[in-house]
This record gives structure tokens, sequence and C-alpha cells, in this order.
């Protein structure tokens, strides 16, 4: 019966989550078309609704450690489900993201994904959209801000062991630019797939920057190692413990 009413209450989130983003979006919409001022308001306004309902509905509280940068940046962070994106997008001064160039076939997101300068990219040509997006940071069109990306790809679920890619370590070469990782355990409250959410406190932790310049393969190295090692420590602050 327990279960049951957590999963009554999760799904229940989960229904008006989805249904405030296009209602919150034309809030917004009008000012959006203006300044991208107004298109950060917005998403930084969704996500913190977000960590509000998730809280009072399901019983799932979050947190967010280690220092939030401000300065333009990358930040490769652990993905383990849309929890850790939202979480990301309520502190970072003004994110971007490395995004399928299938979501920004939907309305609200290619709109407003345009407007914060996301980069949705199709397989060969990432090299292009990340030197369009760096130039129209350097003419004004679009704000300076951290651009997000997740080292391996996907959503991992916790205990799952996957290979880093190299498309961060190019990334990182490319932009010239500091790295700061994040750790995260949101899945073990918020899993890659289904609709059940469970109480607790689900965290995202800013780790001190890995700086530029650095060769690819030590940066790979140590980027990998202190995500995983860091990640481990928060899953099992949450009570995770990895199947044998």
């Amino acid at each position: 019966m327990k279960y049951a009413i957590q999963w009554l209450r999760s799904l229940l989130f989960s229904i008006q989550m989805y249904i405030m983003m296009p209602l919150m979006a034309l809030v917004y919409l009008p000012f959006a078309f203006f300044t991208y001022k107004a298109v950060f308001a917005y998403i930084k306004a969704y996500a913190n609704y977000c960590r509000w309902t998730l809280r009072w509905m399901v019983g799932l509280k979050t947190e967010v450690r280690g220092e939030i940068p401000t300065d333009e940046c990358l930040i490769a962070s652990k993905h383990q489900s849309f929890l850790d994106v939202i979480l990301i997008v309520s502190t970072a001064t003004n994110p971007r993201f490395i995004i399928k160039r299938e979501l920004h076939r939907m309305p609200i997101f290619h709109f407003f994904g345009k407007r914060m300068g996301n980069v949705p990219v199709k397989r060969g040509d990432r090299g292009r959209a990340i030197a369009r997006m760096m130039a129209d940071v350097k003419s004004g069109k679009i704000a300076k801000g951290q651009l997000v990306i997740y080292p391996q790809g996907t959503r991992i679920a916790p205990g799952v062991k996957a290979p880093y890619k190299i498309g961060t370590g190019l990334l990182y070469e490319q932009t010239g630019q500091d790295c700061v990782p994040a750790a995260t355990n949101v899945g073990v409250f918020w899993p890659k797939r289904g609709v059940y959410r469970k109480p607790g406190v689900a965290v995202l932790e800013y780790l001190p920057p890995i700086k530029a310049g650095k060769p690819r393969d030590e940066f790979m190295a140590e980027l990998e190692q202190v995500i995983e090692e860091n990640s481990d420590r928060l899953m099992a602050e949450a009570g995770f413990v990895p199947e044998r």
C-alpha cells in the first residue's frame, strides 16, 4: 500500500510538471522575444518550481553543493535522470546544453533553446555547431555562460558503468575553457525510466574546476576519476548499494 501511494504521488507530480512547462512558457514568451534574460528567468523559474513541487508532492528534497560556476566554463556532469538537468538549470548562471537536434523540433524547446544558446547537433556536426555558438557569444547574440555536456553521452543508471566519450576532451580543447565537473546521486531517487520517485535527499555537487590547457588524455582521466568517485560517494550517502 505504501508503495502504491508513493507511485500515485509520483505520477501526479510528473503530470503536473509537464503541464506547467508550456503554461509557464506562455507567461515569459512575450518578454523572451526581446531579451535573453527573460529566457533564463523562465527556465530557472520552471526548474525551481519542479524542485518545490517535488519536495511537497513526493517527499524528495534536493540539494546543490559546491561552488556554483558563474564565469564562462564547461560543466561536465554525471547524467542519471532529468533531475540533474533541473538542478543545473536552477543554479548555473546562464546554462546552455549540447542536445540532440530532434529535441529542437518541439516548438517550446526550439524557441527557448535557440534563445538561450543551446547547441543542437547531429552526427558529425558538433564542431561547426560549437563554433557557431562561440561566435554568437562573442557577437552578443546570446549571453555568456556555461556550456553543459554529459561525458557519457546519455543517462546512466546508478551502479552501471559506461565509458567517457572523447567528445568532451575535444570540446575542452576547442573552447579553451576551464571545466567544472559535477557529481550526483539523483538516479537513486529519480530513475532513468519509470514513474516512481523515491523520497529522500537528491544531491548535485559542483567539484573543483579542472583548469584549461591540460593534455586531452590527462584531462579525460582526471574528469572520469573525480566524477565517478564523487558520484559513488553521494550514492553511498543516499544508501545505494551496488549489485555484485
